[in-house]
């Protein structure tokens, strides 16, 4: 069966999701994630905690590519989070 989530960790959509101009929001065990692209970038941003990423106090905010070589730069980066973070 194919694996669908661009992702080992998180249940991510695939880049062309992205380009088209979707923004992705997932959280696992606390760890919240938005990726919200524009015509050059993905940005996203990282949170803890129950609450939506507009009332909650983002821990960190970083800028991707809006390329293919970005979005395996994005996902490899948001999965290293996640373990730094989980430990």
């Amino acid at each position: 069966m194919e694996r669908t989530s661009a992702s080992e960790i998180f249940d991510l959509r695939r880049f062309y999701y992205y380009q088209s101009g979707n923004i992705f929001t997932g959280s696992l065990n606390n760890f919240n994630y938005k990726i919200i692209p524009d015509k050059e970038n993905l940005t996203v941003l990282i949170w803890h905690g129950v609450l939506c990423s507009e009332l909650a106090e983002i821990e960190i905010e970083k800028k991707f590519t809006l390329s293919e070589e970005g979005f395996e730069e994005m996902v490899k980066w948001l999965e290293n989070e996640y373990k730094k973070q989980s430990t």
